[in-house]
């Protein structure tokens, strides 16, 4: 049962996440990625600070301390940079694609490190998953701006610095607690990403902002940041690395029904295809899983 809560946490996580890919284009064009990540994960850290230092579970241990603030600056520094930037290169949905690689990094990183054992039918899953992601972007990918291919490539070191942190970052929320170490992590990739902000000028057009710009920071900081990533550490807390980074095949299908359930747009029968892959491919993955890892 602790598995299924963590599995339905990471594709409730993934799903926020994939709003936050449309609020992060609406704004990316006047805030850079400083500015940007300073944003998403300072509000995040004001609204969990207060629940982690009111709560009972116990903050990282002095001796995981370099661990989880290097860990921080990897997930909530670096990460943010390549993805904001990657998104000022290529489509939504060339930069979702790429981000859906995250489960085969994940897997090869936790296999290769002993977390994880490499099984058929999780890869089998993991695969199914991504074509089914594949299929749901089918006609956005054909529609991509010039140089995409950088963006691509930025989203997949993105993709990346997610999957080390996934496996890494395991075994630390399991000695605290999701809360706590979330808070402590993400506050220090957003100290880093304030401090470097603030010294290149990135606040500027903040000044220009209206009312649509500050409902989008809101949301990318209380749903894309405070909650997102604490149901992302909860579920790292109850399951496997792969099967956490398999909730983000979810993520490109989850903003296509939102655009045909919110903006009138078509659902089209590749999305609904694309969904039911992705959705047997968690359901096969996650049957198939054995031991904790």
């Amino acid at each position: 049962m602790g598995e299924l809560w963590g599995v339905g946490a990471a594709m409730l996580s993934s799903a926020l996440g994939g709003a936050a890919v449309g609020a992060t284009r609406y704004v990316a064009g006047v805030l850079d990625p400083l500015a940007l990540g300073s944003f998403r994960f300072g509000v995040g850290v004001l609204l969990l600070a207060p629940l982690a230092w009111r709560g009972t579970a116990p903050w990282p241990a002095r001796r995981d301390w370099p661990a989880t603030l290097a860990l921080g600056l990897l997930f909530f520094a670096l990460f943010p940079l390549l993805f904001n930037a990657s998104l000022r290169h290529t489509s939504a949905a060339r930069g979702a694609l790429a981000l859906s690689a995250l489960p085969v990094l994940t897997m090869a990183v936790a296999a290769a490190l002993g977390v994880e054992p490499l099984t058929r039918r999780k890869t089998a899953g993991v695969l199914l998953a991504m074509g089914g992601v594949a299929l749901a972007l089918l006609a956005g990918l054909a529609q991509a701006p010039a140089g995409a291919w950088r963006g691509d490539l930025l989203m997949l070191g993105a993709a990346l610095c997610m999957a080390l942190y996934s496996v890494w970052s395991r075994p630390l929320i399991r000695r605290s607690g999701a809360l706590t170490f979330t808070t402590l992590a993400m506050a220090a990739g957003a100290l880093v990403l304030l401090l470097g902000a603030s010294a290149n000028g990135s606040f500027a057009p903040v000044a220009q902002f209206g009312r649509p710009q500050w409902l989008a920071i809101v949301y990318l900081g209380v749903f894309g940041g405070a909650i997102g990533f604490f149901l992302w550490s909860f579920a790292l807390q109850h399951t496997t690395p792969t099967l956490v980074a398999l909730s983000v095949t979810v993520n490109p299908v989850t903003a296509g029904l939102v655009g045909a359930w919110v903006l009138d747009e078509p659902l089209t029968w590749n999305l609904v295809a694309g969904l039911l892959a992705v959705l047997a491919g968690i359901a096969l993955a996650t049957t198939g899983a054995r031991g904790r890892g």
